[in-house]
């Protein structure tokens, strides 16, 4: 339970249930503020130290969302919204958890209900980041379709377990004979019958080789079909992940979704391949050895089932813990490897600012509550998996104590009661491997949530469903009344352009004016919430997403490289590129000279994310990326502004190549790299201010005067005057193509 503090205006016999520190106001400016959630009401600090409070009732709903790396609570009743908070998405495990048991509290009052939520329960809602709502153990039913293909195969599986199971359970049934026809019958007196004992000995040896023929072929058949099963659910979720937008990755960890296709993944197949054939072999089991005692003599049987009822509800009273433990645990390993995926392709900048001691701290309080969230779970397992033992031996002696009375009666004999033994034996062993298997079971459906929670995320930026075939594109835009918003934040508002086909267009403004948002929009990273963008006359929305944007070239202001060779890294958006295309690419982008004196040239191996290479070179390779793709639409991110003068010429004669013939949107800070530009678009605030030529928009002396001015003279904190910068060279286009 939460302790409120002094300043929290708790009402007497009022308990606080879970608080979210916000840290952002309304302008999404950093201030502190507070969320608090109790068993009545919602309370709300604001940045100026005043509550507010909203009584908790059915009408009242708290929703979430998170756009842009910006997390939001909204708080509605049935006609409008009543607050919003916005914060920073490290918060948004406490948000989360807030909402959950806003939730859980809510829908307690609405049934009249309004007992205060204890400890234990807000608990189990402290994890998650994508749902609070545990999963649960039906969500296994939905691997169906992954099975689908298979189901032969599994058919066969069944069948040859049925078999098997059946088979084991001769042995028992022909220790009768054998006890009552040969062994009792020589105590007495009586010659044993040898043809009959080799008969029984071969029968029981002929049954356990059967058994064991069997049980091979069923283990083999089922672990190749659930192997195939994972990787077709492996391939799946990568494939609908590479189509989702990037909005989903913008509140993803790479480590969590690494977690989720592979250790998950591999969960499932375990689950699948073992103990989901063991389950079944115990259910079957169960069935037939319950059929042959009642068979055999039904008060000895209702005796044997004696500590089913009790098993079961221990079964039931531990599941929601155990799955809910599970999910706790999946996240929290994820947090684990999210350290890692942070920490080690970043190791360059740990080392720069020798902060190796503040992540291994981090990888520890991760490995820490990984541990902490574990030994819980264990706690409750570790008495629940003794106790059903103790179960089934009390039961086993209740069985010994009964038949003994049994026999003594004579209403059975010696015979009848070893095999009741015998098969109470395997009966209780199966009833104690199935209560073992509530645990992996639980497992494996907390990592298919984990699964199908990306497989049931929609893409924001869908295929239509009969897209327009690209046979020619000029590459001309017309951008109409564009709007766009991150959740309710608006980026990009009204803006209106034309773009002709070959013309290059300079992108300039203050960071944070929208630049980069208005060339996602373009290349359909995101699509508009306001207008359309229209490409040689056709909305954009209207073409296959793949189709549409293999006619777009992108120069990023941080080349991205594979690990590979160059070779591979320059025909990454062209495959089947030869090496002659390669080549010429290459030396368009200036880049083959630097690539012949690598080891191997075009050969060489480039490290992880191009490492060994210098910035000005990877930026030289993602231009003959470019290149070889021949695109319609080239866009330059700030291709050049992370490197030096001498390397910028380099570059800068490259991209004169690039985007000869192709319509050209280019951004840049720097405004002298603009000189080329036919027309420069000014950009504020997501709105276009001014549209023109470099000369025409110095004499207007408005919002890219006032740029160019601050580029000028850059005077350092220390007022070293550096001098101007170069001045741009008036577009080649006249005033009238505005």
């Amino acid at each position: 339970m939460l302790v409120a503090t002094p300043s929290t205006p708790l009402e007497p016999g009022e308990n606080a249930l879970a608080s979210l520190d916000v840290d952002l106001d309304a302008s999404e400016r950093f201030a502190s503020s507070e969320i608090v959630l109790t068993d009545r009401r919602l309370l709300a600090r604001d940045t100026a130290g005043g509550w507010r409070a909203w009584p908790i009732s059915p009408a009242l709903t708290l929703q979430h969302a998170d756009q842009g790396g910006v997390g939001q609570l909204s708080l509605h009743d049935d006609s409008a919204r009543l607050a919003v908070w916005r914060y920073t998405l490290g918060h948004d495990p406490d948000a989360l958890r807030l909402l959950a048991l806003f939730e859980r509290q809510r829908r307690r009052l609405a049934a009249g209900d309004a007992e205060p939520e204890d400890e234990a329960e807000a608990e189990e809602t402290d994890f998650g980041v994508e749902s609070a709502v545990p999963p649960s153990t039906w969500v296994l039913l939905r691997l169906g379709r992954f099975a689908k293909p298979y189901r032969w195969q599994l058919a066969l599986g069944f069948v040859l377990t049925l078999a098997a199971t059946a088979a084991s359970l001769v042995a028992p049934y022909l220790t009768i004979p054998l006890m009552d026809e040969v062994l009792i019958p020589y105590q007495n007196g009586k010659q044993i019958d040898t043809v009959l004992v080799w008969k029984l000995l071969a029968g029981l040896l002929g049954a356990a080789l059967v058994a064991w023929a069997l049980g091979w072929l069923r283990t083999w058949l089922l672990a190749l079909v659930s192997e195939r099963i994972g990787a077709d659910l492996r391939t799946a979720t990568f494939d609908h992940l590479l189509r989702l937008s990037l909005d989903y990755f913008g509140s993803k960890r790479t480590g969590d979704l690494m977690s989720r296709i592979g250790s998950e993944s591999d969960r499932i197949c375990v689950f699948l391949s073992l103990h989901a054939l063991d389950f079944a072999t115990d259910v079957l089991m169960i069935v037939m050895t319950a059929t042959i005692l009642f068979s055999i003599n039904p008060s000895l049987a209702l005796v044997t089932l004696l500590p089913l009822p009790f098993i079961a509800w221990m079964i039931h009273l531990v599941r929601d813990r155990l799955r809910t433990g599970f999910e706790k645990i999946d996240r929290v390993w994820g947090e684990v490897t999210s350290v890692l995926a942070d920490t080690i392709p970043g190791i360059r900048v740990v080392k720069a600012f020798a902060q190796e001691q503040r992540e291994a701290e981090r990888f520890r309080r991760a490995n820490r509550a990984n541990l902490e969230v574990n030994d819980k779970l264990n706690k409750t397992w570790s008495l629940f998996t003794p106790t059903v033992s103790l179960l089934t031996e009390i039961g086993l002696l209740v069985v010994w104590a009964f038949g003994i009375w049994l026999v003594s009666r004579n209403q059975i004999t010696v015979g009848v009661l070893t095999a009741f033994i015998a098969y109470i034996g395997r009966f209780y062993g199966r009833l104690d491997s199935m209560s073992r298997i509530v645990s992996v079971t639980q497992k494996a459906a907390a990592g298919a949530k984990r699964i199908f929670d990306i497989l049931d995320h929609v893409s924001n930026v869908p295929e239509p469903a009969q897209p327009v075939k690209i046979e020619r594109m000029q590459g001309g835009l017309s951008l109409q009344g564009l709007g766009f918003r991150y959740g309710s934040r608006a980026v990009i508002r009204g803006v209106d352009l034309e773009i002709r086909p070959g013309e290059m267009i300079g992108l300039v403004g203050h960071s944070g004016s929208g630049k980069s948002t208005l060339v996602n929009l373009i290349c359909r990273f995101y699509d508009v919430t306001d207008g359309a963008i229209k490409v040689d006359g056709v909305d954009l929305r209207r073409f296959g997403v793949a189709d549409y944007r293999r006619h777009i070239g992108l120069v990023l202001q941080e080349p991205f490289l594979f690990f590979g060779t160059v070779a591979e890294n320059i025909a990454y958006g062209k495959p089947g590129a030869t090496r002659q295309e390669i080549v010429a690419a290459a030396r368009a982008a200036h880049a083959h000279e630097f690539i012949l004196r690598l080891p191997h040239g075009y050969d060489s191996l480039v490290g992880e994310r191009g490492q060994g290479l210098s910035g000005g070179e990877r930026q030289r390779i993602s231009i003959a990326r470019a290149l070889l793709i021949d695109p319609r639409i080239l866009i330059l991110d700030e291709a050049t502004s992370s490197v030096d003068t001498e390397t910028e010429k380099e570059i800068q004669k490259a991209l004169d190549n690039l985007v000869q013939g192709r319509t050209t949107i280019a951004i840049a800070h720097r405004l002298s790299t603009l000189r080329r530009a036919d027309r420069l678009v000014v950009m504020d605030r997501g709105r276009i201010v001014e549209v023109g030529t470099h000369d025409e928009l110095l004499a207007r002396e408005g919002a890219y005067w006032r740029l160019y001015e601050a580029q000028l003279r850059q005077v350092d904190e220390s007022g070293v005057d550096h001098g101007p910068l170069p001045a741009p060279v008036p577009a080649a286009h006249p005033a009238g193509m505005v």
